[in-house]
């Protein structure tokens, strides 16, 4: 039986907020990293029906919607501090769902716990409407009833199924939507602590420090086996060993990345040089810098530090989650 969460759940020093925002995958990624926020589950919100499953809620079934449940310190953070962010996470005009889900299961609402969170929600929503960006709020302000968690698989997904989840906000429309209403947001990157656990040291210094390693000292550069290489941190993929070249500089080299939408190149004006830089789109990572003194017929020369990348055998993509690029090597 799926938990059936109430405002008592939390401790005393502890508060609680719930709010339906679409897809709870994207929800949940965003609110998990937010100072103050102790712990954000994904589940249905709104319903009648006991123990919801994912199958009829999405299918409109059971009136629920797709919500995420925060408990939050209010100590470190306030609850207007998270509506301000939840407002950010969506499309607010929108009564229909949100972006690519269609239907009531996914549109967005606020579920408030008590009077006060109600006052601060209803001020909250004024304040939105009063700058005149949209002309009407569609976003509902609902009172609490019952939270039931999602099923285990859906929890975390961020996290235990990255490139799915990246692939999914992308082609949703969420990320291309939200950046065309509130413009450039700030990247929310997995905590400090956590990547140093995950890299080596030189892993991290390149990838969260922007440093360079040795020069033919590094796992890639002479390496000749056909795959692909992803984001040490985040898995997207990057690049593919049939645009890898030698160079002569005894890092790994390519002419074109192989998914261009996970490449960001910047203006780099360190070390006294005006280069371009290259960071990964979802881990936001750096990976090293692109010249145009490549071969042909790109003329470009993507030359990565291999600690910024993890290198997946043409024989392990599938395995990997890789699978739709095994048809590049036949």
């Amino acid at each position: 039986m799926k938990k059936n969460y109430n405002e008592s759940e939390s401790g005393a020093a502890l508060e609680t907020a719930t709010f339906a925002g679409g897809c709870f995958w994207c929800v949940e990624a965003a609110f998990t990293l937010m100072p103050g926020v102790i712990s954000v589950t994904s589940g249905y919100a709104g319903g009648k029906e006991k123990n919801p499953t994912y199958e009829a809620v999405v299918r409109g079934q059971t009136g629920h919607r797709e919500a995420v449940h925060i408990v939050f310190d209010p100590k470190k953070t306030s609850y207007e501090t998270l509506l301000d962010f939840f407002w950010k996470q969506i499309n607010p005009t929108d009564a229909e769902g949100q972006f690519v889900d269609r239907g009531k299961q996914y549109s967005s609402a606020i579920f408030y716990h008590t009077p006060l969170q109600k006052k601060v929600a209803e001020l909250s929503k004024k304040k939105i409407a009063a700058s005149k960006k949209f002309e009407t709020i569609a976003t509902e302000i609902i009172p609490f009833t019952t939270f039931y968690e999602a099923e285990s698989y859906h929890q975390n997904y961020h996290e235990k199924n990255q490139i799915q989840y990246l692939r999914y906000k992308r082609g949703s429309g969420r990320e291309q939507i939200l950046k065309k209403i509130w413009g450039e947001l700030p990247i929310i990157k997995t905590p400090d602590d956590d990547i140093k656990k995950k890299l080596t040291p030189m892993q991290y210094r390149v990838t969260q420090e922007c440093s360079t390693e040795p020069a033919f000292e590094n796992a890639y550069w002479n390496n000749k086996e056909e795959g692909i290489y992803v984001d040490i941190v985040s898995g997207e993929a990057l690049f593919s060993s049939q645009d890898k070249f030698d160079s002569g500089t005894g890092w790994p080299s390519f002419n074109k990345p192989l998914e261009k939408k996970n490449i960001i190149e910047l203006i780099d004006n360190s070390q006294f040089m005006k280069r371009t830089q290259v960071r990964s789109a979802g881990g936001d990572s750096h990976l090293g810098h692109v010249f145009d003194d490549g071969p042909k017929p790109s003329g470009k020369r993507y030359c990565m530090n291999s600690a910024a990348l993890r290198f997946i055998p043409v024989k392990d993509l599938e395995k990997e989650g890789y699978g739709k690029y095994k048809k590049l090597f036949k």
